[in-house]
């Protein structure tokens, strides 16, 4: 394997543990109104269960996003201006979603409180509907000419394939989410979660299938078929599963199919890292957009030498907060009141 090869199926590796974990976390957010209605206290069940674990799942996103740029800076710099308004919007709304998270508990306010959720919810839609559109623009190929610069309207990034990409990322992370909730809460939480994983399969699983069969047939390779099955085998032990009530098994099915998902995708682009729509001759390659060879080498031995070390401290993390919560375990708001404080 060449140090071309190495770093593009380690950045695939990335994109897949973000998708998997911050998976979920977006499901939480998207299903917060729904399993938390009736009451704060349920909210705030449902909120902790990605408490202790969110922001270190956006750290693959942006170990990916420099593996990226020191390894193939030409795929970032066409990416990231093509695409600069729609990874902007993600920015912002992982900006928006992280500042809802972290400072709805400061104040002891309905109102404020209320505002937050819509901050968490748009911070979740908004990603996981977004990152489904870009990747399926990146393996249908973009309008890129000579000079490496998207051309074109937006109105050519916007086709069917695209848009049921976005619906594809949308529906796998709330069925996702909403396992996760299932799996880490105890009592009507967990009833109401299971009861809406139930309902989310089937349009999941024939949106996924839709989605990966077209992906295989237009642009996957003789081996790709193998991720698609397992995405689709992914889903029916999930679906087996939550119906068992078994909620592990149900979240390891939906992980497997979000995992393999990406897999089919990045083995469809494969050995492109941006085609064009344009001419074959201005397809960006994992050769022709890379780093230096010693710039590559470089990276891989820290990477060989970092990597363990964070996959052992995220894990032990996970863990530390495996047990399930309950809207018993949940204290009184110790917030600030909202306003200024009387002596």
């Amino acid at each position: 394997m060449s140090l071309q090869e190495f770093w593009f199926v380690l950045i695939g590796v990335l994109f897949t543990g973000y998708f998997v974990l911050e998976g979920f976390d977006f499901g939480v957010g998207m299903l917060m109104p729904v399993l938390g209605k009736g009451s704060d206290t349920r909210r705030r069940v449902v909120l902790n269960t990605i408490g202790p674990v969110w922001d270190g799942n956006e750290v693959w996103l942006i170990t990916a996003a420099g593996a990226m740029f020191a390894a193939f800076p030409e795929w970032y710099a066409s990416l990231f201006s093509g695409f600069y308004f729609v990874l902007l919007l993600i920015l912002v709304a992982l900006i928006l979603r992280i500042c809802a998270i972290e400072y709805r508990a400061k104040i002891d306010d309905p109102a404020w409180r209320a505002r937050c959720d819509i901050g968490i919810g748009i911070g979740s839609w908004v990603p996981a509907l977004a990152w489904g559109w870009v990747f399926a623009n990146i393996v249908r190929g973009v309008p890129l000419d000579a000079d490496k610069q998207i051309t074109g309207s937006a109105a050519d990034l916007f086709s069917p394939y695209a848009l049921l990409g976005a619906l594809t990322t949308g529906l796998l992370f709330l069925l996702h989410g909403a396992i996760f909730v299932g799996l880490k809460t105890g009592g009507e939480v967990r009833a109401d979660a299971v009861r809406l994983a139930r309902l989310l399969l089937a349009p999941t699983a024939l949106v996924v299938a839709g989605f990966g069969v077209w992906t295989q047939l237009a642009y996957g390779a003789g081996w790709t078929w193998i991720p698609l099955g397992v995405a689709v085998l992914g889903l029916a032990v999930a679906a087996v599963a939550v119906f068992a009530e078994r909620d592990g098994w149900a979240f390891t099915g939906t992980t497997f199919a979000i995992g393999a998902a990406t897999v089919l995708l990045f083995g469809s682009l494969f050995p492109n890292v941006l085609p064009s729509t344009i001419s074959d001759a201005f397809h960006l390659t994992i050769d022709n957009a890379s780093s230096t060879p010693y710039t590559l080498k470089v990276m891989s031995w820290a990477a060989v030498i970092v990597t363990p070390v964070v996959l052992g401290y995220q894990g032990w993390t996970y863990w530390v907060f495996r047990k399930r919560l309950t809207v018993e375990q949940i204290p009184a708001h110790t917030g600030l009141p909202l306003g200024p404080v009387k002596d």
